[in-house]
């Protein structure tokens, strides 16, 4: 479940308001929420690692390996491959997962990806060679080089993957007293899981008491944010 933009700067103007600490305009928020926003995304995958080295929790919705996988999940997808082999990987794609060949509806192959110094040998070897029932990909520069290369159709090959967070957008329109309106259908949203929510308003905070160069505002909304990631990890 997304996180309202609209949300999180009416909330973000209301503090800084309250505080008398000045006005933050709409494409400052939008440029602040971007960076934030990707900032609690990259993060998902060390939190992740961390949990996975140490023993978990039972107890059910108190798994934290599975808790940031679904805030993980929020940015699963899949598309099919463009251009023929090698196959160019989806543009906003953050991370690959895998890659299936798929030639028909009742047919769904997992292609094996392989190393550079691994291919030479696979594909010499009569036993090992790929197959269309046994084929291998390799990962090189934002392409997968698919085996057996008869394997051509893009529409064949899907990619399940994470995807990079879209740039969040607080719109709007000007009412008929210079206010700005909140444009809902020209806004996009915060693609983080709903739980995040305060941390996303702290760490907004958090940057544009740079902005502003009010000492106080990055203090206290640092020690929130810092507050915040120790409750999470203890």
């Amino acid at each position: 479940m997304a996180i309202s933009v609209d949300t999180v700067y009416k909330t973000v103007l209301l503090i800084l308001n309250k505080e008398q600490r000045g006005y933050m305009t709409p494409d400052e928020f939008n440029k602040i929420g971007s960076q934030v926003q990707r900032e609690i995304f990259e993060a998902y995958f060390e939190d992740l690692n961390q949990q996975l080295r140490i023993p978990q929790s039972d107890v059910e919705y108190s798994d934290r390996v599975a808790i940031t996988d679904e805030k993980i999940a929020e940015f699963k997808t899949e598309s099919n491959a463009t251009g023929t082999n090698p196959f160019k990987v989806p543009v906003d794609l953050y991370r690959l997962g895998s890659i299936t060949y798929e030639p028909n509806t009742s047919t769904y192959k997992e292609i094996q990806r392989v190393g550079r110094a691994e291919i030479y040998n696979i594909r010499k070897a009569p036993l090992t060679a790929p197959t269309t029932n046994y084929p291998i990909y390799l990962y090189e520069d934002n392409q997968a080089l698919v085996y057996p290369e008869t394997i051509v159709d893009p529409t064949h090959i899907k990619m399940q993957y994470v995807k990079k967070p879209t740039d969040i957008k607080w719109a709007f329109t000007t009412g008929s007293l210079g206010q700005l309106v909140y444009d809902s259908a020209n806004s996009t949203d915060f693609e983080l899981h709903n739980s995040e929510r305060t941390e996303v308003v702290l760490k907004v905070l958090l940057y544009q008491g740079v902005v502003i160069r009010d000492p106080q505002i990055v203090q206290v909304a640092a020690s929130r944010v810092q507050q915040e990631e120790v409750n999470e990890k203890s």
